[in-house]
């Protein structure tokens, strides 16, 4: 897999040029994006990708020039697509991706691919929700009251899950690690999942992740060639499912938005870059070179 950004200076993105990745199947990736844009597929989570984390998820934004540079990219390529384990409409309201020129095949794949926003239409699909969720979303204060991991842990709405931050507690990464296992044992009660991130633990629907989601796409699309990139656990599925499309012959490159909060990613990738400025310098890099 790739290795870390230090011990290959190259694959930085440094004045809007491309990178070079740090592995072989990441150049070949690169290179079939850059040969064939036509059929590639550029898939980007969305907070610390696109949006850079802030205290209070409901105050997430994209990054000023996240924007520009997906519009000016995607009419270059097949498809654009943001997967996120927000809901569709969220990211698309926090991202500011509705009706922007350029952005009129963006596909928004919220909750994990659960829900769908296509910017051609303005409309999100998505099938009923899981019943667990509504159940945990009720337990959840007391839980958190029993747990022991003191004042500033707070609970997120995320319509079909529910996530418990701990970014403002007195101690962020102790609170995190007493919620492990009260949470773990509400989430089996209910037939859900404990999805663990940057200081949040979210608790959703088994069988739902952004690899599944990427993978669908991909077929979907009949890509040739795809970019995937992301900052955060809840990512790995999706590099997990662009190694296994690489093993089937669909060239793709594996783009880390770097962090010291998690640094699991940057060990796979075949290419980091310094936050969601440095995805958006990709972006960009990207779009003046198939110019």
């Amino acid at each position: 897999m790739g290795s870390h950004q230090d011990s290959n200076p190259d694959s930085q993105v440094r004045a809007d040029h491309l990178p070079t990745p740090a592995t072989e199947a990441g150049r070949e990736g690169l290179d079939a994006l850059l040969a064939r844009p036509g059929r590639a597929v550029i898939a980007l989570d969305f907070d610390g990708t696109l949006a850079p984390i802030v205290p209070d998820p409901d105050r997430a934004r994209a990054h000023p020039d996240a924007v520009p540079a997906l519009a000016a990219l995607a009419p270059r390529v097949a498809s654009v697509a943001v997967i996120t384990g927000r809901p569709a409409e969220v990211a698309v309201h926090h991202g500011g991706f509705a009706d922007v020129p350029g952005l009129d095949r963006l596909v928004v794949l919220g909750h994990y691919g659960a829900e769908r926003w296509d910017a051609a239409t303005g409309t999100v699909t998505a099938p009923p929700p899981h019943p667990g969720v509504a159940a945990v979303r009720a337990e959840l204060p007391g839980v958190l009251d029993a747990s022991g991991a003191g004042q500033g842990t707070w609970i997120e709405e995320k319509g079909r899950a529910v996530a418990v931050h701990t970014r403002r507690a007195a101690d962020p990464g102790a609170a995190f690690e007493a919620l492990r296992a009260p949470l773990a044992e509400l989430a089996v009660r209910h037939g859900l999942v404990v999805e663990p991130g940057r200081l949040v633990l979210e608790l959703r629907p088994p069988g739902v992740d952004k690899g599944g989601a990427l993978r669908e796409y991909v077929e979907e699309t009949g890509a040739g060639a795809v970019l995937f990139a992301g900052d955060d656990l809840g990512d790995l599925p999706a590099f997990a499912a662009v190694d296994r499309l690489r093993s089937e012959g669909v060239p793709g490159l594996l783009v880390c938005s770097g962090s010291d909060e998690v640094t699991e990613l940057r060990k796979r990738a075949d290419v980091e870059v310094d936050g969601p400025a440095g995805v958006v310098a990709l972006l960009r890099a990207l779009a003046r070179r198939l110019a």
